[in-house]
């Protein structure tokens, strides 16, 4: 009986000894827990919450240089400055103009455009003009979308103004380098699905 009864001692004992290691374990874990989820919070805490008005001001700034990026598509062709012209254009861009009229790359559009005006433009800047109207440009991140409307004057043979061309622009831009550019222009046509029908 003696025996038995040192048995049952030794097998409380051998229980509360295990209890006591998985407290002891389960008190460790839960403050290493604790401490993990301090740090974190702590990390949280020193970094700034996002600021609503500094993420409007910037979309009213990329809206402000992208109206910029358009009125300069239409002086550098007025003022023929070409290669002023090449640097409005992301490395990946596409132009796409009516009848066919279609370049990929800065390089190809410069050529494309300068070809263009020679032949239908005057031999001297100022004689013809471009007019850009009625934007409205849509941000989200590092890209846009826009509407505009083009329209093209020219003097003609009376030496009078005239328009010659109204067209939509549909276009969509990139944040290249810091800098705004064009990454697909379309003149006319059907407006992408991606940048809707304003």
């Amino acid at each position: 009986m003696r025996d038995w009864r040192r048995g049952q001692r030794a097998r409380r004992l051998h229980c509360v000894e295990a209890y006591m290691m998985r407290s002891r374990f389960l008190v460790l874990a839960f403050g290493v827990a604790v401490s993990a989820g301090s740090a974190v919070l702590a990390a949280q805490a020193g970094r700034p919450a996002p600021d609503p008005v500094a993420a409007r001001v910037q979309t009213l700034e990329d809206r402000e240089a992208i109206r910029a990026l358009l009125v300069a598509y239409a002086s550098t062709l007025d003022n023929r400055d070409f290669a002023g012209f090449e640097q409005l254009w992301a490395k990946d861009a596409e132009f796409v103009g009516g009848a066919g009229n279609n370049a990929k790359g800065p390089a190809a559009i410069r050529d494309l455009l300068q070809g263009l005006l020679t032949k239908n433009a005057a031999p001297t800047p100022g004689r013809d003009f471009h007019l850009v109207m009625n934007q409205t440009v849509d941000v989200t991140g590092d890209m846009a979308t826009g509407y505009s409307r083009g329209t093209w004057v020219s003097t003609n043979a009376e030496k009078r103004l005239q328009v010659s061309i109204v067209a939509n622009y549909y276009d969509q831009f990139v944040r290249e380098d810091g800098r705004w550019k064009f990454k697909r222009h379309q003149i006319g046509g059907m407006p992408p699905a991606s940048t809707g029908s304003r």
